[in-house]
């Protein structure tokens, strides 16, 4: 009877973690360490960039059971104004709005947007651009890089207390931000750029200029707790309001955040270290792994920063375009790309790619291009 309660317990155990394979997680740098599927693509890129670092990220799981996970309704959306292959067509779900202007995605969609073979090439890679601390790329050169145009830049920092004092301190900003960073364990050039996004190119901005009625001597760089209000200023008020008590938080996550902001080098390393703890020290360091939780917990597909399943694939585009903007690209950038277990063999088209386009002998090609592709009207004499 023993013998076959195990055999029995045996059974029940296969069937319930097959489908998963292993959550093992498992990181490998080099080109070399990722599926060949994935080389070509990398090897292009490395040709043009031989300072970016590219480190495969083997999750362990089964490509069905995470696409599984990820298709249930609501967890993934699209504009309500896409195309009907793009949306669940279910019966009592097509259409139907989740968030306004939002619906439910097709299953091609979640796995077009998940499958990281479409998006290997110069500017949508950026989805997979490491957000934790690198010491081997992160440094004050590439801060000030990033805070050129800006007051920011080249900048000792000055800050007024809660008495109105001026306080001339001898660190740059790029000196807060890298040591902000080493704390936080969260990249500097994306808290360098998270500051500029959040306040702007100006000291004067309201959040950090010390000099707010009722918040004197209080700063919030990354407007953590910035929520919106009818009040005039409502916004400002509420992140100052979140830089004096944490609005009304405990005294541990007080500690835990440097709470009260009231010097400049503790707003912006309490604010990093807040920006960290809520998921890239939990292992989404990077957009993709913030869109879908792949990795970091044992109960996944729940802690997803969005909805839009093409965020990813959107907001890559923006961060291509600030390293451009600041002449970065040639530096030392760090990604981290997923890999699944049992994989189509070939990447998952997008969902705009339709079966009717193909002739009957199959010869429409599609090129993934950013600009223009020239392509000859005929076959070329060599003679």
């Amino acid at each position: 009877m023993l013998k076959k309660l195990k055999f029995i317990f045996l059974i029940i155990f296969f069937i319930v973690f097959i489908p998963i394979k292993s959550m093992a997680v498992e990181k490998k740098q080099g080109i070399k360490n990722f599926p060949w599927e994935y080389q070509a693509y990398l090897k292009e890129l490395q040709k043009k960039y031989p300072n970016w670092q590219f480190t495969a990220l083997y999750t362990g799981l089964d490509w069905k059971y995470v696409i599984d996970n990820e298709n249930k309704f609501g967890k993934n959306l699209v504009p309500k104004s896409y195309s009907k292959e793009w949306k669940n067509t279910k019966s009592g779900e097509y259409n139907v709005e989740v968030d306004k202007g939002w619906v439910d995605s097709s299953r091609r969609a979640v796995e077009y947007s998940m499958d990281p073979r479409n998006f290997l090439n110069y500017a949508r890679i950026f989805q997979f651009e490491e957000l934790s601390y690198n010491s081997k790329t992160n440094n004050k050169d590439g801060i000030e890089k990033i805070l050129y145009g800006t007051e920011f830049y080249n900048r000792i920092v000055e800050y007024l207390n809660s008495s109105g004092k001026n306080i001339v301190t001898t660190s740059k900003y790029s000196d807060l931000i890298l040591s902000a960073a080493k704390t936080s364990k969260v990249s500097a050039y994306h808290l360098a750029s998270r500051i500029k996004q959040e306040v702007g190119p100006f000291l004067s901005h309201s959040s950090i200029s010390g000099n707010v009625s009722g918040y004197k001597g209080l700063y919030n760089f990354y407007n953590i707790g910035a929520t919106s209000s009818s009040e005039v200023m409502g916004a400002i008020k509420n992140g100052l309001q979140y830089a004096k008590d944490g609005k009304g938080a405990s005294q541990e996550v007080k500690t835990k955040y440097l709470i009260p902001w009231n010097t400049k080098e503790k707003a912006i390393t309490g604010g990093a270290i807040f920006i960290g703890s809520s998921y890239i020290n939990s292992g989404q360091d990077t957009v993709y792994l913030q869109k879908f939780h792949v990795v970091g917990s044992s109960s996944l597909f729940w802690h997803q920063y969005m909805t839009n399943v093409v965020a990813p694939y959107s907001e890559s585009r923006l961060i291509y375009n600030g390293y451009v903007n600041t002449g970065l690209l040639q530096g030392g950038i760090s990604f981290v790309i997923p890999i699944y277990n049992n994989m189509p063999e070939i990447p998952v088209q997008s969902p705009s790619v339709l079966d009717s386009d193909y002739t009957q002998d199959n010869t429409k090609v599609y090129a993934n291009v950013d600009s223009s592709l020239n392509i000859r009207s005929g076959p070329r004499n060599f003679i």
